[in-house]
């Protein structure tokens, strides 16, 4: 009986995660948001392009001048020729036209609109390369220690540089330090001129418990997101870098969620499969 007994013990099989991008480009974390907990770590301190994850900070120095009374949701921010000239995906405005806070905050969360990220940045740093050295500034006090931005929107720049562990301290931040407008990023559309507005976070509403945060791509970078997860007393923050495809990127968000809930997450080991293995 006791060799029956210990037979039965034997180690679990390893898991294969399926990871949608090479190597070179792949980076990953999840947290445990309660507990501060690694629940998963691949690449999480190498340097990586942020994209339009970029635009996570632009908001975070946005919610700050909401909270020091220095603009309001009524505000009405000046949409310069620069502002206006950035490429897609924007809002298109025209020369003097202007947007208010409110709008901007869903314009920049659902639409990821360049355009009014630089038109943000203007207002509060008084040029882009001003603000731009506010928000590595603000990355440094809250611990983002490899993190340098260069402009307002995440649109490609060499120098503009992050790391997915970088990326999970902000979503976090941003959860703990702005709980009132939060919300913002679980949107998935929004009226703007009397026309509805998408979005292309496709994670909302994919997973019961998913509540935001932001995507991100460029070339270069190959397609982001910071994953907001908050349900059944869990949060989670995942951070997925490099993906081949929005699909694949967040097919694999699922499986990381998935393996980070389940109870024998500590006791399996974890084997990578990356896309060029597959």
């Amino acid at each position: 009986m006791l060799l029956v007994a210990g037979c039965s013990t034997t180690t679990p099989p390893d898991q294969v995660l399926a990871v949608p991008a090479p190597p070179q480009k792949y980076a990953a974390i999840v947290v445990d948001v309660k507990t501060g907990k690694q629940m998963f770590e691949v690449n999480s301190t190498a340097q990586r392009y942020p994209a339009s994850l970029t635009k996570m900070m632009t908001l975070y120095l946005l919610f700050e001048a909401m909270e020091s009374g220095r603009v309001s949701k009524e505000t009405r921010i000046p949409v310069s020729d620069h502002a206006a000239s950035q490429p897609p995906t924007k809002m298109r405005f025209r020369r003097g036209e202007s947007i208010d806070v409110d709008s901007a905050i869903r314009a920049i969360v659902v639409k990821s609109a360049n355009d009014v990220a630089v038109a943000v940045g203007e207002y509060l740093g008084g040029s882009e390369d001003q603000f731009a050295a506010m928000m590595t500034a603000k990355a440094r006090s809250l611990g983002m220690t490899s993190t340098t931005f260069r402009n307002a929107s995440g649109l490609p720049d060499d120098s503009q540089m992050t790391t997915a562990r970088d990326m999970a301290v902000l979503g976090m931040a941003l959860r703990q330090r702005f709980p009132q407008h939060f919300h913002y990023f679980s949107e998935s559309d929004f009226m703007f001129r009397g026309k509805l507005v998408r979005g292309h976070n496709d994670m909302l509403g994919r997973v019961r418990g998913v509540d935001g945060i932001k995507t991100g791509y460029i070339r270069a970078s190959g397609f982001n997101i910071v994953t907001s997860y908050n349900a059944d007393g869990r949060q989670l923050i995942v951070v997925v870098m490099g993906a081949d495809s929005a699909r694949q990127r967040n097919d694999h968000v699922e499986a990381l969620i998935q393996r980070s809930l389940s109870p024998t997450t500590d006791t399996t080991k974890t084997r990578l499969m990356f896309a060029e293995q597959q």
